[in-house]
């Protein structure tokens, strides 16, 4: 699979939309494209899900490690990768320049032209030679100019380029290519997907057959051997032939959303799998685990403190059943989760914790967890790296019990891992390629 990298030169400048109109214009040419996301992010793929109809592919080297990355993003499907990425190129300890240099692929710059023509090429050289100046492995190969108009704007602009660098088209403005936010970003793909025919538009002025010509097929995807490509996590099977698959049932719904495509393989490679949606009234499947993801519980409280499914998983959990739950999956595992309107809801009841809202974010950040304890996803003394961003904090009994030490991030008061029978809730978000999934099923 070939691919390429749209990178922004800082946030805010329209890459999502930037990528969602690439993708419709490649398959337009006839292409089968692979959607994927630089970072840890959920919000930005659940876009690209709607326009393409294919999962995005997580790529961040903290959570997946460097090879771990590799083969997350060699299990594509498709003839063409296109990579969003996240702030701007240079930005961060796991930059978009680092994973554009540690996948091998070229990099379009998206440049908001809203207020520039000829400085649209200043920006996009400067950061081409920023490149070459600091040794960074990448090749900054052109520009898609994001809310530049057609005509003299966008002929300025291609004119103004440098031999070096290529004009990939533009984004025209439009009122109707512009995603509503709220708390965590912007609102998730399918709750809020852009308007066809406003994607079609912008589609309209990419140059696909250009951008297909330039991306590449990775140098290491030819060197590497299909056993390297597909060792470890999504591609080995659940136990053996003699022992029967465990059973995982995972929340998927708006108030749990927050799910990897590389989770939701691993769990169907080693256990069965059957979804349920607490706020639509499911009741909890017959199942060995639990697995609740992150997302929005705090916009379906109300909802949450009447779900049979969650009073079922209390019974179950108390009954020793093993319980996963990431962020929003701890905090509907609490004894109550309150709004920033103030309202106090119950919650399950299984983790010894009271959950609030606030007005601003929490924590943001990669983090490091190390166990102190054996627990669902690490055993003693190992390690996780994952991902937390949440608007809540959480006032745990002063008797709980937490699993891992922070030794990145924040955590709760520096620890995370709440645990409670065999349930575990942690603020942390981790990737298949951490090892924590294997481990969870392995308890069951």
């Amino acid at each position: 699979m070939k691919g390429f990298v749209l990178a922004g030169t800082a946030s805010g400048v329209g890459k999502t939309v930037a990528t969602l109109a690439v993708c419709r214009a490649l398959e337009r040419a006839g292409h089968a494209v692979q959607p994927a996301k630089a970072g840890p992010d959920f919000i930005d793929p659940s876009h690209h899900a709607a326009v393409v109809g294919r999962p995005s592919r997580t790529l961040d080297p903290w959570l997946e490690g460097e090879d771990g990355m590799r083969r997350t993003y060699a299990r594509g499907e498709g003839d063409v990768c296109v990579v969003e990425g996240m702030m701007g190129l240079y930005d961060g300890d796991t930059s978009t320049a680092r994973i554009a240099s540690l996948l091998d692929l070229p990099v379009v710059l998206v440049v908001d032209a809203s207020a520039g023509m000829e400085s649209v090429a200043a920006t996009a050289l400067g950061f081409r030679e920023f490149a070459a100046r600091t040794g960074a492995n990448i090749d900054v190969a052109g520009v898609v100019a994001s809310r530049a108009h057609g005509g003299r704007h966008a002929d300025g602009i291609r004119d103004a380029l440098t031999a070096e660098l290529s004009y990939f088209g533009r984004i025209p403005p439009r009122d109707d290519l512009e995603i509503p936010e709220r708390h965590l970003g912007l609102h998730p793909g399918d709750e809020a997907p852009l308007p066809t025919d406003a994607v079609d538009a912008a589609a309209d002025g990419v140059r696909a057959d250009e951008l297909f010509e330039l991306a590449r097929r990775p140098g290491w995807l030819a060197e590497s051997s299909d056993a390297d490509l597909h060792s470890g996590s999504e591609a080995a099977g659940g136990g053996t032939t003699d022992s029967p698959r465990p059973t995982v049932a995972v929340a998927r719904d708006a108030a749990f959303c927050f799910v990897y495509p590389s989770t939701m393989d691993r769990l169907r490679a080693t256990a069965n799998v059957a979804t349920f949606a607490p706020t639509d009234g499911d009741p909890l499947p017959p199942c060995d685990g639990v697995y609740l993801p992150g997302g929005y519980p705090e916009l379906h409280a109300e909802t949450l403190s009447r779900s049979d499914a969650l009073s079922t998983l209390a019974d179950r959990a108390a009954d020793g059943m093993p319980v996963l739950g990431e962020c929003g999956g701890l905090m509907a595992l609490g004894e109550s989760l309150t709004t920033t309107e103030g309202e106090r809801h119950e919650m399950a009841g299984v983790l010894p914790v009271d959950v609030r809202m606030r007005d601003r974010y929490q924590a943001l950040d990669h983090v490091t967890l190390r166990a102190t304890r054996d627990c669902l996803t690490a055993p003693s003394g190992g390690t996780l790296r994952g991902h937390e961003f949440h608007y809540s904090t959480a006032d745990p009994a002063s008797d709980a019990t937490f699993a891992f030490e922070v030794e990145r991030g924040t955590g709760i008061d520096g620890f995370d891992g709440l645990t409670e029978y065999d349930t575990l809730g942690t603020y942390a978000h981790v990737h298949a390629e951490s090892g924590a999934f294997d481990r969870f099923v392995e308890r069951l």
